[in-house]
């Protein structure tokens, strides 16, 4: 699998970059969304989950497939912009803030 950057375009407004991209996977299956973004997490020097893919579209009767995802400055950034369904297939939660748990058995007199 081979991913090239075709076009880059800076978003500060909503603290990213997006990027369209092309693979190249002769021989192989389409690579799935993380491995995808993984390889664009180091080829824009920047951590998983900061990477959104957004789609990934195969090029009928070739090995290719084409594809756009968004790099955000952080991921605080991905979680306030990007739609939450996204988010959920990327692997990319919010922290969950701990609950307070109740007592399993409380004393019964």
């Amino acid at each position: 699998m081979k991913i090239e950057i075709t076009q880059q375009k800076e978003n500060p407004l909503q603290k990213r970059v997006e990027v369209y991209f092309t693979i190249d996977h002769n021989g192989e299956s389409t690579p799935g969304r993380n491995a995808v973004a993984e390889e664009i997490a180091k080829q824009t020097k920047s951590k998983r989950d900061c990477v959104v893919v957004d789609h990934i579209e195969s090029v009928y009767g070739k090995g290719m497939s084409n594809g756009y995802a968004k790099v955000y400055e952080n991921k605080e950034a991905a979680l306030e912009f990007d739609r939450e369904y996204l988010l959920k297939r990327n692997g990319i939660e919010a922290a969950k803030p701990e609950a307070a748990e109740a007592p399993a058995e409380e004393a019964q007199e």
